[in-house]
């Protein structure tokens, strides 16, 4: 049952997937992800709502996926250049200052949705969060191989709440979209020298 189950899933094309998930970020800025149905998704992708929730399961499914896709650059575990300054700031350079003011919209919007929707906080947690977690966690654990920093440091455990945290913070306190240039500041500025790492 399980093949058969997966075999049902893999139908679509990674092509039409991206114009999909596409089509339901486009749907996220309209009307924001309470207002968002599986028939607009439907009817905005030219799908079947059987087709829909045969592959995603859900709206909250759904939606994380798209996130997830949408996530430029890549894996951050393809990233490596050496040093963690290096890392971090290729990573940031993936996005341009557009794909940043969008992706923070949108994700203020859902964070507010989260909190009533548990089941759009586990597909969160899931297919996002966890993931893209793990992935910086390499990152970290590969500057502590190389022995750029310690794995005893205090801010060791805190870099991802100070990357999240900046990059949240940018529009709730100074009224202003994240930048690259705000959030390579911020790196510099913050998270290299809490973790003991020169920036010159």
């Amino acid at each position: 049952m399980t093949e058969v189950a997966t075999a049902r899933r893999s139908r679509i094309t990674p092509e039409r997937e991206a114009e999909l998930y596409e089509s339901v970020l486009d749907l996220l800025r309209e009307v924001g992800y309470d207002a968002l149905t599986m028939d607009a998704v439907a009817a905005r992708t030219r799908s079947s709502k059987a087709t829909l929730y045969r592959q995603w399961g859900g709206k909250a499914e759904l939606v994380a996926k798209a996130m997830r896709h949408n996530k430029p650059g890549g894996s951050a575990t393809e990233v490596d250049t050496g040093s963690l300054k290096g890392d971090l700031h290729a990573i940031v350079e993936h996005s341009d200052d557009c794909e940043m003011e969008q992706n923070a919209a949108l994700m203020r919007g859902l964070a507010m949705a989260m909190h009533g929707n548990p089941d759009l906080l586990q597909a969160f947690r899931e297919h996002l969060i966890e993931p893209e977690m793990a992935e910086f966690q390499s990152v970290i654990q590969r500057a502590v191989a190389r022995g750029e920093i310690s794995a005893d440091n205090p801010a060791f455990g805190f870099v991802k709440h100070m990357l999240i945290g900046g990059f949240m913070a940018r529009t709730l306190i100074d009224e202003q979209p994240p930048t690259q240039e705000f959030v390579l500041s911020y790196i510099d500025a913050v998270v290299l020298p809490a973790l003991g790492v020169p920036t010159a």
